[in-house]
């Protein structure tokens, strides 16, 4: 039976592809996929931008290798980023709440 982090990580797996196979290659998000998938899957996230070309932000900070397509390897760092800072906001939320490790 899977672990719980076993589950998050297929889930993660199985949100890339369900959004690259709806274009070119499966294997990539195109712009429009990426847009598609946070709108939908990152609503909060994307809500909370003020910049309306935050997409096109994201997709250019994500495309390291600049092939106008976001590999599975480029949007993990999309996600640790975001995994990241919501953990940064979980503790400070903690820490005002009285919580102590």
């Amino acid at each position: 039976m899977p672990s719980e982090l076993e589950n998050a990580m297929e889930s993660m797996i199985m949100v890339f592809h369900r959004y690259a196979s709806r274009g070119g290659n499966p294997l990539t998000l195109s712009r429009k996929e990426l847009k598609e998938l946070m709108e939908a899957e990152l609503s909060g996230f994307l809500k909370s931008q003020k910049d309306p070309a935050a997409v096109d932000k994201i997709m250019k900070d994500l495309d390291t290798n600049r092939d106008g397509q976001v590999d599975f390897e480029e949007f993990v760092s999309l996600v640790v980023g975001l995994s990241i800072a919501c953990e940064q906001c979980y503790k400070m939320h903690m820490k005002k709440a009285g919580c102590k490790k």
